[in-house]
C-alpha cells in the first residue's frame, strides 16, 4: 500500500484521524474491487449537449461522490476506488468525458469542443439530470481540472474536492506566457497537437501515443496489456480525436471556443479561489507536467490538505493508489 505523506495539512484532520481512516478502509480494499478491473453495466443520461455514460457503484440514496478521469485514460481508472467507496455507504458515479467512450453528442452539427469551463460544466449537466444537488468531486488530469473548476464556479455543487496536482484552473492568456524550455520539454505533445500533421498522427496512433502517455506519466507503474486494453477502448469514440486536439489548441490560443462559455472562462482566468473543503494529491513519480504544491496551497481558502503519495506514483494517482485515493474522498466528507 502506498504510504501517504502530508506535509500541508492546515485544519482538516490530525493524524490520530488519518490512521484511524485508513484502518477503517483496509478490509473493503479486499472485498470491494472487482478482479480484472471489470466494471459495472454502463448507465446513460441525457442532458442538452450529450448522451453521458458512466457507471455507478453503492446505495442509489448514497451520499453522492462523482469520480472524472483525464486524458489519456477512462473510467477504468477508478475500478477499484469506486467499490471501497460504496462499501462505505456512497453512490459513486464515474462518467466518461466527451469524446471518450461511451459518450456521445446529440448533435452531428455541435462543436466537438473540449476548452475547459465546456468540459467540466458537462459535469454540473449530467448532476442536473441525475438530480443530484451536490456532490464530493474527486479526479485527475483533466478530471482534477473539471472539479476545480465546478469548485470555484459553482461551489454549492461541490460538498468536498479531491484533486490529483491541486489547482489546475487557468486560460489562454496563462497558456501563451512561454516556460523555461526543460517545462516546454514536457509539453511536447501539445505543440505536437497544435500542427495538422500532430492531428493526423494522433488519428492513426491513438492507442500507441496513449501508451507512450501512460508510460512517460507514470515511469514506475508495471501496467499489463490488459489493463492498458481495457482504457484504450474509450479512445476509439468518434469525437474523441476532434475534441482532444480542440482541447490542447484551445489553451494555446489557436482555436476559438464557443461563445456561451465565454463568461465562465473569464472568471477562470482571474485565478479564483476554492473554499470548498480540499485535499489534494500527488504522486512521488508523477512524470507528467503538474505544479509544485507550495505553488497553489495559497488557492485553497478552505479546510485544507495536500498528500504526497509516495510509492512510486505517477500520474494515474487513483488506479495506481486506490486505497489512498478513496481514503482522501472519506476524510473529505468526514472534515
Amino acid at each position: 500500500m502506498s504510504k501517504i505523506v502530508d506535509p500541508l495539512r492546515r485544519s482538516l484532520l490530525g493524524a490520530a484521524m488519518i490512521s484511524a481512516a485508513a484502518s477503517t478502509l483496509a478490509p473493503a480494499a479486499h472485498a470491494g474491487p472487482t478482479p480484472g478491473g471489470n466494471l459495472p453495466p454502463l448507465k446513460r443520461v441525457r442532458t442538452a449537449d450529450l448522451e453521458i455514460a458512466y457507471v455507478e457503484w453503492g446505495p442509489p440514496r448514497g451520499p453522492p461522490v462523482i469520480l472524472l478521469h483525464g486524458w489519456p485514460y477512462d473510467i477504468h481508472a477508478f475500478a477499484e476506488v469506486g467499490p471501497l467507496l460504496a462499501a462505505k455507504g456512497h453512490r459513486v458515479i464515474a462518467p466518461y468525458l466527451r469524446g471518450f467512450g461511451e459518450t456521445r453528442f446529440l448533435s452531428p452539427d455541435a462543436v466537438r469542443n473540449g476548452q475547459p469551463s465546456a468540459v467540466a460544466l458537462d459535469t454540473v449537466a449530467m448532476m442536473d439530470a441525475l438530480g443530484v444537488k451536490s456532490a464530493i468531486l474527486g479526479g485527475f488530469d483533466w478530471g482534477a481540472r473539471s472539479a476545480d473548476i465546478i469548485a470555484a464556479l459553482q461551489p454549492e455543487r461541490c460538498r468536498g474536492l479531491v484533486a490529483v496536482s491541486g489547482y489546475l484552473i487557468g486560460g489562454q492568456a496563462a497558456g501563451a506566457r512561454p516556460l523555461p524550455p526543460e517545462a516546454e520539454l514536457q509539453w511536447w505533445y501539445q505543440f505536437y497537437f497544435a500542427t495538422e500533421r500532430g492531428r493526423d498522427g494522433y488519428d492513426a496512433n491513438r492507442r500507441a501515443f496513449a501508451r507512450l502517455i501512460w508510460r512517460l506519466a507514470s515511469p514506475r507503474w508495471t501496467f499489463d496489456d490488459a489493463t492498458f486494453d481495457r482504457s484504450a477502448a474509450a479512445f476509439d469514440n468518434p469525437d474523441h480525436v476532434a475534441v482532444v486536439i480542440h482541447n490542447y489548441r484551445w489553451r494555446l490560443g489557436l482555436a476559438q471556443g464557443e461563445s456561451r462559455y465565454d463568461a465562465f472562462e473569464q472568471r477562470l482566468a482571474s485565478g479564483p479561489t476554492i473554499g470548498v473543503p480540499t485535499i489534494t494529491l500527488e504522486g512521488d513519480a508523477n512524470g507528467a507536467p503538474h505544479p509544485d504544491p507550495s505553488a497553489y496551497a495559497a488557492k485553497f481558502t478552505g479546510p485544507y490538505a495536500h498528500r504526497l503519495i509516495d510509492g512510486g506514483v505517477g500520474h494515474n494517482l487513483p488506479q495506481e493508489a486506490p486505497e489512498a485515493f478513496a481514503l482522501a474522498i472519506l476524510d473529505v466528507v468526514r472534515g
